[in-house]
């Protein structure tokens, strides 16, 4: 087996290739995407961290390509798609740098509170000014964290040993796990008005693009820090220059911008309250070295005995089941994905009920792939087919699996239901004859659609004009209904409509949705 290394790797990890039995490595670190070309037909396995582009031409040419591996997080760089329809699996590295991050997101926090920067660039100038720079203590002030994944974990646990009070916003979140991290459950609005530093934590989805923006940095506490080592569309950067320039901002610490690398006029650089670092939130010779050696050890173990690590297109199911499995693992999944966006409560339980000939199959693969496409919307491309079973068990959510012989009216159905504090919603799914994909119910309604690109779900009045005020709406949005779903319980009650447009909706297209008092509630949701 052959094995191409095309960036730069620590010793660590091609050591572990070097002792491998079976396996060559091929280490050319900087080879360009012409030389990767011309050459990858040779190759079994392809191992990178973010300087090489595995676009869909290199991926068509690796004709012997079984593996794929990203030592680090993101797989920005990698066409999933092609990966996924040329059968290529594709892994990460996602507990690598968890240490690493928090601590530099913990380094700048300190370096705010004590104005190390301009304090350093004053004297670079020759001068000895100590009164221009007083600070703030860490002890006894409040650090609002944004997200309560692994890494927001870490720096709560640092925080707590610098005797800070800690809030954490994280909706998915029981108030049982996060009172086990040492924090306090608060809401987001909560958290703004009372944080003397605020860290943010979350990846980067429709949910929390610009989570921080003009409103939120009005609600902050006045004189609050801010510091991002997470990704930079999580703010709204011209909103976040204002909270600086009023004042509602003490000051900033930014590892990652909107733009990357950020434009060399962009004001945030230069602005005498921010502390920029080069997205170096992983940049240790411990993090670059583990990263490697995690990426170096899943091909080995992929190569050798076929055993699938941290796999973000594929579950682990053997051979023959995949086949006969493979449209239920897709149905699984985009029910998950639906489900997750439509909820809008906390929860604490999954339960999942198979029923039908899909029974005589592996469930487990099914769940995993449920829960990986509930957590993605959550936690972003992180969250795999591999880890997610850990994520939720993490997060203390419990999940319940039953399995009956038969469907009620379906050959097979697969029924999804989250349930926490505020009640419980519920999705219903099956595979028709052809294969297809199908929702056949959502809550208490009986409706159907396919499961594919943009969708809105709308909970109403059951009364004449509804149908007309969408159609009028997405009318005068200039937005094409490419498939309509109506549902009620009974007369004159509530009733549901589940629509498929062909362009996302704007958010004040939305607003203006949900402001009619004949709406319920209206939630879009994208699946790919």
């Amino acid at each position: 087996m052959r094995v191409l290394i095309s960036d730069n790797f620590s010793a660590a990890g091609l050591k572990l290739f070097d002792e491998a039995d079976g396996i060559v490595a091929d280490y050319q670190p900087g080879i360009t995407h012409d030389k990767i070309l011309n050459c990858i037909s040779d190759y079994d396995a392809l191992v990178v961290r973010g300087g090489t582009c595995v676009d869909e031409a290199l991926i068509k040419a690796g004709t012997r390509l079984k593996i794929i591996a990203r030592a680090g997080i993101g797989v920005e760089n990698i066409d999933m798609v092609a990966a996924n329809t040329h059968g290529i699996v594709i892994t990460n590295t996602p507990l690598g740098s968890t240490t690493t991050i928090a601590e530099h997101a913990i380094a700048l926090m300190m370096a705010l509170a004590r104005l190390i920067s301009p304090a350093h660039q004053s004297m670079l100038k020759g001068a000895w000014q100590p009164a221009e720079f007083l600070g703030s203590d860490i002890n006894g002030k409040t650090l609002g964290v944004i997200g309560g994944g692994k890494i927001g974990r870490r720096v709560i646990e640092y925080a707590r040993g610098l005797h800070m009070h800690v809030d954490l916003y994280d909706p998915y979140l029981s108030e049982e796990v996060i009172t086990r991290l040492g924090a306090h459950k608060v809401s987001l609005a909560n958290l703004l008005s009372h944080a003397d530093f605020i860290s943010l934590h979350l990846p980067l989805t429709l949910e929390t693009e610009n989570i921080l923006n003009r409103d939120t940095f009005a609600s902050m506490k006045p004189g609050c820090r801010l510091i991002n080592c997470a990704l930079g569309g999580l703010i709204d950067e011209k909103a976040m220059l204002e909270a600086l320039d009023t004042g509602i901002l003490a000051g900033a610490a930014l590892d990652t911008f909107a733009m990357e690398p950020p434009l060399p006029d962009n004001p945030l650089i230069h602005h005498p309250k921010v502390i920029c670092t080069p997205h170096l939130r992983a940049a240790t010779i411990d993090a670059q070295t583990n990263v490697t050696v995690q990426a170096a050890q899943q091909v080995i173990d992929f190569l050798q005995n076929g055993t699938v690590r941290n796999a973000l297109n594929v579950p682990s199911v053997s051979s023959d089941h995949l086949e006969a499995l493979r449209p239920y693992l897709d149905l699984a999944e985009r029910m998950g994905l639906f489900l997750s966006q439509l909820l809008r409560t906390p929860f604490n339980a999954i339960a999942i009920d198979y029923s039908g000939d899909m029974t005589s199959h592996p469930m487990e693969p099914l769940t995993m792939a449920i829960l990986k496409g509930f957590l993605t919307p959550i936690i972003g491309n992180r969250v795999n087919y591999v880890n997610a079973p850990h994520v939720v068990r993490e997060r203390g959510i419990t999940v319940t699996e039953t399995r009956r012989n038969v469907a009620d009216g379906f050959s097979n159905m697969i029924e999804l239901t989250v349930s926490g504090e505020q009640g419980q919603q519920s999705i219903r799914g099956a595979i028709f004859s052809n294969r297809e994909c199908r929702i056949i119910g959502v809550d208490d309604y009986s409706i159907e659609t396919i499961p594919s690109g943009h969708l809105l779900v709308v909970k109403n009045q059951d009364r004449p004009g509804v149908i007309a005020l969408l159609g009028r709406l997405l009318a005068d949005a200039e937005i094409n209904v490419a498939m309509m779903n109506l549902s009620r319980r009974k007369a004159s009650g509530d009733a549901m409509s589940l629509l498929t447009v062909d362009q996302k909706i704007p958010d004040p297209v939305m607003a203006a949705l949900r402001q009619h008092d004949w709406i319920l509630s209206a939630v879009q949701i994208d699946l790919p």
